[in-house]
């Protein structure tokens, strides 16, 4: 319902900026970089429009890419860990099967704080 509501906002937008260039037919200078030309009011209007949904699309495309990537690395993160969790539960499985109570440690940086109060 979203996407369908965008789209009837751009057509009315188009609308708008179509009848604004039919409206303003005259001839105007641009000043280029380089040099002057005249041209029609309604080609520098609509040129512009133009070159900004050009602009605003490749700005969402390349955030869209970008977001999808991270997504992406997340959801790979998210397997990692929930693998993780798998193992120790079933290390903790086996541990009640066996009736052993294990030493608590506490894992950081890949080291049991056990190992870092030895040295």
């Amino acid at each position: 319902m979203k996407f369908q509501w965008l789209i009837l906002l751009g057509l009315i937008f188009a609308v708008i900026i179509a009848l604004f260039a039919v409206v303003n037919v005259d001839s105007v200078p641009v000043n280029y970089v380089f040099g002057e030309a005249q041209w029609p009011l309604i080609l520098v209007i609509l040129v512009s429009a133009l070159l900004g949904v050009l602009l605003s699309s490749t700005i969402a495309i390349i955030r869209n890419f970008s977001l999808k990537r991270k997504n992406n690395a997340l959801q790979k993160e998210i397997a990692v860990k929930e693998s993780l969790i798998a193992t120790q539960q079933n290390e903790i499985a086996e541990y009640q099967k066996l009736d052993v109570q294990p030493e608590a440690m506490v894992v950081t940086d890949g080291k049991s704080v056990e190992d870092k109060e030895r040295f």
